[in-house]
């Protein structure tokens, strides 16, 4: 079975490659579940319904998120009316959202996990011991597991996915816009990369208009972020999963 993940789809430029890209991706190599991170779609921050629906309608099954996930405060909301958009497992129990989505395909039950890193990012519940509940809940029928782990930290990334290692079928990270290049399999079976990368533009930074990000680390003001236009990209991994629940195989996957 093989798995097709985006990095963090990012304003109206990421939402356009994915459009565009994600028809001949599918094509080529026939994925059984599609998933992508999209706290980043609606403008740059947060998601909102129309946005949600629009990536489904182009071949997602299921959205991630992290840190910008109430960045529109519709999704206060509309994330308990909508089990495909997932939110990270290890913030407060009363937020709303699940953090657990389910996909059966003809053979397997895939179940998708979603959980933020601490480490530079912010006070959130233990990653590590979220997934250990996690894990402890799900269905008795999954066959294969998936984490994204939207952290800030390489070294947090990294520590989670060789702990949980033998036990999920893959760990990704997202969160940083920037695609690694130390894609594996661990030597438990699980597949790992530190970070996607991005779907969005390449002529601004991680996403963001220059202009305004310059000018913030030069005065230290706030300034207003908005997405930059120019080239775009897409970046990604397709995974190949084995019978019993470990990878065979993960290859990075850029346009």
């Amino acid at each position: 079975m093989k798995v097709l993940i985006l990095g963090d789809i990012f304003g109206r430029p990421g939402r356009k490659i994915v459009a565009q890209y994600l028809p001949e991706l599918v094509d080529k190599y026939q994925p059984e579940l599609v998933v992508a991170n999209g706290e980043n779609a609606a403008g740059g921050f947060g998601l909102t319904r129309k946005v949600a629906e629009e990536l489904f309608a182009s071949g997602i099954h299921v959205l991630t998120s992290g840190n910008h996930i109430w960045d529109q405060k519709e999704m206060y909301t509309y994330i308990d009316q909508e089990p495909r958009i997932l939110r990270p497992g290890n913030y407060p129990p009363a937020v709303p959202g699940a953090s657990v989505f389910i996909h059966h395909t003809r053979d397997y039950v895939v179940a998708v996990l979603n959980l933020i890193g601490r480490v530079f990012m912010g006070d959130y519940d233990c990653p590590f011991r979220t997934a250990d509940a996690m894990l402890a809940e799900l269905p008795d029928d999954v066959t294969h597991v998936i984490v994204d782990f939207h952290g800030e930290a390489t070294s947090e990334k990294i520590a989670l996915a060789r702990y949980l290692d033998g036990r999920i079928s893959a760990l990704v990270g997202t969160h940083t816009h920037v695609a690694t290049a130390d894609e594996q399999i661990l030597p438990k079976g699980t597949a790992y990369i530190t970070d996607l990368g991005m779907c969005g533009p390449v002529d601004g930074i991680l996403g963001v208009a220059p202009e305004a990000v310059i000018n913030k680390f030069l005065t230290q003001l706030p300034h207003r972020f908005s997405v930059a236009k120019g080239a775009t990209c897409l970046t990604g991994v397709v995974i190949t999963l084995q019978e019993d629940g470990t990878a065979e195989s993960i290859s990075r996957v850029k346009i």
